[in-house]
């Protein structure tokens, strides 16, 4: 039993590690899990859950021998032209932007745009581990009553004000196809943070006619609450494979936001055999005059704020004599800020003169001489108040 124990005891010691003539606690390095066995088994997730669904239409159709030949000859022709070559090294080469646009779409425009919303997190927070390659370009316009549209991209700003109607929709479609167009928040739900407003829902749209759907829920505009930031809004266009009869209540503009609550993933997941997502657009947005304005007249309700309640800054016990501070700075600290700017807007408003210009300021306001019997904190005040220093630029 004694020499077992000397044994075990003996190989124990072979396997510290002794460093500086001390011994290093714990294991050695060979019996240790390495940094990504633990961090492997910290961040472990099931394949099942986590692994992401392509649930949108399937790739387009690859482009013919005879087109992939024609598209060939015309790079190489492109790329012959030294006349186009010349133009493009001195940076005076114009194209037209709206065939650079439409060719942008008709190659690496969808995933570009799949990949921006993988990054504002839109496809986890609508479906999960869902996700879709939007092939058809949806196009978002927004009537600004001036003249122009304010379009929506790929994740632009655009105010509550600039979104008060329902916004002008377009994409290229067979005219006998049927489509659901649905808006949602994806941050706005006040009282169910997992869960988001449905602000506007048209069901059975004939080709691009969006006014000829079936309105199921009217639109609402965008309602980000002050002080939470910017909001994120989805327009996704599902193609319908026929007549759908969601169940779904009717909500019209004037419905209390409860009956507007809604879950896109366990919608889609009711209605997938039915509906695709096949366009995509979003914006951000954030809190204006308007939100207000809607809260009070169409909710008739007080509107939410989250703002930053700070504690009042703490003063301690006024001493008879302060060692080492500024009297005037001391006893401000004790006054009302009110009565503070009060008077140095007094002060500037002594020698103004409505009919005539202001006084040309010092030239060198160090060189001006002050009173001798004037005390020394007084004199640096009214240093700082000449060189336009400290408390005389708030008011």
């Amino acid at each position: 039993m004694l020499n077992s124990f000397r044994s075990v005891w003996a190989a124990n010691i072979q396997l510290q590690q002794i460093r500086c003539a001390h011994r290093i606690r714990g294991k050695a390095p060979v019996f240790c899990r390495t940094i990504k066995e633990r961090l492997d088994e910290l961040n472990y997730k099931d394949e099942i859950y986590t692994t992401r669904v392509d649930i949108g239409l399937p790739k387009m159709k690859k482009l013919t021998e005879s087109s992939r030949h024609s598209r060939l000859d015309h790079l190489k022709k492109i790329k012959a032209d030294k006349n186009l070559e010349q133009l493009a090294r001195n940076h005076t080469l114009q194209i037209d932007l709206n065939e650079a646009k439409k060719e942008w779409l008709n190659t690496l425009g969808p995933q570009h745009k799949k990949q921006i919303a993988d990054h504002y997190g839109i496809f986890e927070h609508l479906y999960g581990e869902g996700y879709f390659i939007p092939h058809l370009n949806l196009e978002v316009l927004y009537d600004l009553k001036n003249g122009s549209y304010l379009p929506v991209c790929t994740g632009n700003d655009i105010k509550p004000a600039e979104a008060l109607e329902y916004p002008i929709v377009n994409y290229e479609t067979d005219p006998d196809s049927l489509w659901t167009l649905a808006l949602t928040s994806l941050d706005g739900h006040l009282t169910e943070g997992d869960k988001e407003y449905v602000h506007w829902l048209v069901a059975n749209i004939p080709g691009n006619s969006i006014e000829k759907g079936d309105t199921i829920v009217e639109y609402l505009q965008p309602i980000p609450l002050k002080g939470t930031g910017y909001h994120r809004y989805a327009y996704v266009l599902y193609k319908q494979d026929g007549n759908i009869t969601y169940d779904v209540t009717k909500v019209t503009a004037t419905s209390p936001l409860e009956d507007r609550t809604f879950v896109t993933r366990d919608w889609y997941q009711k209605y997938q055999d039915n509906i695709t997502p096949a366009g995509l657009a979003f914006f951000q947005t954030n809190w204006d005059i308007s939100v207000r304005n809607f809260f009070h007249k169409v909710l008739d309700t007080k509107e939410p704020v989250y703002e930053y309640d700070f504690p009042k800054p703490y003063l301690r016990p006024q001493e008879w004599f302060p060692r080492r501070k500024a009297f005037n700075l001391y006893m401000d600290k004790y006054r009302d800020p009110k009565q503070i700017n009060k008077e140095y807007l007094l002060r500037k408003l002594k020698d103004e003169d409505p009919f005539k210009a202001p006084p040309p300021p010092l030239k060198f306001p160090n060189a001006q001489p002050f009173p001798k019997n004037m005390p020394s904190w007084l004199k640096l005040h009214e240093k700082k108040i000449r060189l336009g220093w400290g408390r005389v630029n708030d008011v």
